[in-house]
């Protein structure tokens, strides 16, 4: 995962301004180099991330034991779903390749309202989307009702990010040849994210 990625990651993350004292979390870390990559980028900040996969979370913090051990990475285990922070804690929120083995992408999108703060940005990034031109993409969409991955194309992508009711406004940025696919929303002021009965 940690050299697989790396290229789309950067891409995404060339997308958005990160400052550098931004608290931030990313959603799905898996063997935690999109960690080591934002450490970098906040020199003055703290990066948190958090997996389902007790295997990823035992991995990550090998990846980041530098960063660990000056406090600016921390590593959880947990669920999109139901995220163990505090409400308004990130200035940026990132999930890699993640997003769409999420069990319920509503919830993952509420939960993810709840903890940033206002006007801070959720970035969604990954190397697939349905609709995309790439050799991928059109593997992954063919198998996806086997395999239970929820591929989103452009039009989902942003309806997501607007049915959550937690995001002003978001944008769309593809490359449709590698199949790569960025979602940035911002958390709109007074934002209150839907209960999950109304989803």
């Amino acid at each position: 995962m940690n050299s697989r990625h790396s290229k789309v990651t950067d891409w995404g993350l060339s997308l958005i301004l990160i400052e550098k004292q931004y608290v931030i979390l990313d959603v799905g870390c898996g063997g935690g180099r999109t960690l080591s990559k934002l450490a970098e980028a906040v020199s003055e900040g703290r990066v948190y991330g958090i997996d389902h996969s007790e295997e990823s979370v035992a991995t990550s913090p090998k990846t980041n034991a530098n960063w660990i051990s000056m406090g600016r990475v921390e590593v959880r285990l947990g669920s999109v779903s139901q995220l163990p922070f505090a409400d308004e804690m990130f200035d940026l929120i990132t999930a890699v390749e993640t997003h769409f083995w999420w069990s319920n992408l509503q919830d993952g999108m509420r939960e993810i309202g709840r903890v940033l703060k206002t006007g801070g940005k959720l970035v969604l990034i990954a190397e697939v989307y349905k609709g995309a031109s790439s050799t991928m993409s059109r593997l992954v969409e063919k198998h996806a009702p086997q395999t239970g991955l929820v591929l989103l194309d452009v039009q989902s992508s942003t309806a997501t990010c607007s049915r959550a009711r937690v995001f002003s406004h978001s944008e769309i940025t593809t490359k449709p040849e590698k199949g790569w696919i960025c979602a940035v929303g911002i958390k709109a002021p007074g934002a209150s994210p839907v209960p999950a009965a109304d989803l």
